[in-house]
């Protein structure tokens, strides 16, 4: 206490802990709701912007000159026009121009509108790592915008209670996102309470990509799970499966699901990576960092055991190891990656996510945009979605 004594009349009065927890909370989240009031009026909505038609033609592998006759012709969707009378399109007008061309040209369907075919799973993937600022959400986030660009319908779902995925897309959880909005709506054990998915799925500002946001909320299910194992009074399905049955009642509406899953290896990663078919872990190229995705894969290994014991079988198309914030130009640094590939091979991924003070400082602005990223070269996701072996 003498020393609790002396520091605190060092710092200040003293005050209750919880009170001042809820006075900080408090002041923050109103000075953080002035912020977004000014920056985004309250009716404001975010926006994608239009695209040249030589953008849009390197999107479809639609020619250029192809574009500019359909439009003087007035055929497909009519393109609107800058100042300086260029035609540009938005992203619901390509794919509509997508589809106009997959029913010209059947036999080219794939080339135009790369979605599931018969036969075809639907791709859930998880973007995974316990370590807090490895970017598994700014991953999700310009992986979704990528495959979206190229005509794959996107459900993007946050299970971080952080809900930074969320607000990327426009839905800030302490005001967009209600009671029972979140994916646990759709998890929970209360059968009374319990939603279908469907009517927790939100349209987002991006066209193709849909959303299921997530807030604090989320982190009841992670409270709730252990007292129903506890009790054995879960009705239904295991835990851990919950989420994989969700996700079937809207496998018909999408070609790949993106799991943006918390800092935390709990019962909402473990139900996320059993859901999966595949799974990116992203890591940055530091020696702390590596050690600590090395506890992560000896957890996850035992829980898969678990897993594997109570009779469930994890069936995933690839798993790959994505190097995040990485300098190119930092030594260290470069000796970790040559360190996981001389170990892990092509599992980890060629294409690195260059640090940027550009994203970061687009992120405090809420303004991220889509840039020409490497995605298309990662060789991890296919051109379109792997059938199941």
């Amino acid at each position: 206490m003498a020393i609790a004594n002396r520091v605190e009349a060092v710092v200040g009065s003293k005050e209750d802990a919880g009170s001042k927890i809820m006075r900080h909370a408090g002041l923050l989240s109103g000075q953080l709701q002035q912020l977004r009031t000014r920056m985004y009026p309250p009716k404001s909505e975010k926006t994608l912007r239009p695209f040249l038609t030589n953008e849009v033609s390197k999107l479809t592998s639609i020619p250029d000159s192809t574009l500019k006759l359909m439009s003087t012709e007035g055929r497909g969707p009519v393109p609107s026009r800058l100042e300086n009378n260029h035609r540009v399109y938005t992203l619901a007008q390509i794919n509509e121009l997508r589809e106009l061309f997959m029913m010209q040209k059947p036999s080219d369907a794939l080339r135009f509108l790369p979605r599931r075919r018969a036969g075809e799973h639907l791709q859930v993937l998880a973007i995974a790592n316990f370590k807090g600022g490895s970017a598994k959400t700014t991953t999700c986030v310009h992986l979704a915008h990528y495959l979206a660009l190229h005509g794959y319908r996107v459900l993007a779902l946050d299970l971080d209670p952080q809900a930074s995925l969320s607000a990327l897309f426009g839905a800030q959880p302490e005001v967009d996102v209600g009671a029972n909005e979140t994916i646990y709506a759709a998890l929970r054990y209360d059968d009374a309470e319990r939603r279908p998915i469907h009517d927790i799925i939100r349209k987002t500002y991006f066209d193709g990509i849909d959303l299921i946001p997530g807030n604090l909320e989320v982190m009841e299910y992670e409270h709730e799970t252990p007292r129903i194992l506890a009790n054995k009074s879960s009705s239904g399905a295991i835990f851990f499966e919950r989420l994989k049955l969700a996700l079937s009642e809207v496998e018909a509406d999408y070609d790949v699901v993106i799991l943006d899953t918390p800092p935390s290896l709990g019962f909402l990663t473990l139900s996320a990576i059993y859901a999966a078919t595949s799974m990116i872990i992203t890591v940055h190229p530091a020696m702390l960092d590596v050690a600590s995705m090395s506890q992560f894969l000896l957890m996850m290994g035992d829980l898969i055991s678990v897993l594997n014991e109570s009779g469930a079988q994890l069936d995933q198309d690839f798993i790959r190891y994505l190097v995040t914030r990485h300098d190119p130009n930092d030594a260290p640094q470069s000796q970790v990656v040559a360190m996981l590939r001389h170990l892990f091979g092509s599992d980890v991924l060629l294409p690195t996510a260059i640090e940027s003070t550009a994203v970061e400082a687009a992120g405090l602005a809420g303004n991220v945009r889509y840039t020409n990223s490497n995605w298309g070269r990662l060789g991890a996701i296919p051109t379109s979605v792997p059938a199941r072996r």
